[in-house]
């Protein structure tokens, strides 16, 4: 979603995160409370299956989570601990 301009749908950001359902959706709705991002339902009628529920930053949501991944990033890089939320497989 970041760096993105076409809009995401939220199984699309599970496979690439490689999330839980349980944790992203949560997550999204929170972004979309504070702002951060905005939703939409998808108009395409000709693609088979439910509709899909599209997701895009605001302005505001793109520079904050800019700012929030670098912090985050430098941060990582200072402690050299590994990614949160993941096992460490090495």
């Amino acid at each position: 979603m970041l760096g993105t301009t076409a809009p995401v749908w939220g199984l699309q950001i599970i496979k690439q995160t490689q999330r839980l359902p349980g944790t992203i959706y949560p997550i999204l709705e929170r972004l979309e409370r504070n702002g951060w991002i905005q939703s939409s339902w998808e108009e395409d009628s000709s693609r088979q299956g439910p509709r899909r529920r599209l997701y895009n930053f605001t302005a505001e949501g793109e520079i904050a989570a800019r700012e929030t991944c670098l912090a985050f990033e430098a941060k990582r890089t200072s402690t050299g601990r590994p990614e949160t939320g993941r096992l460490a497989t090495s």
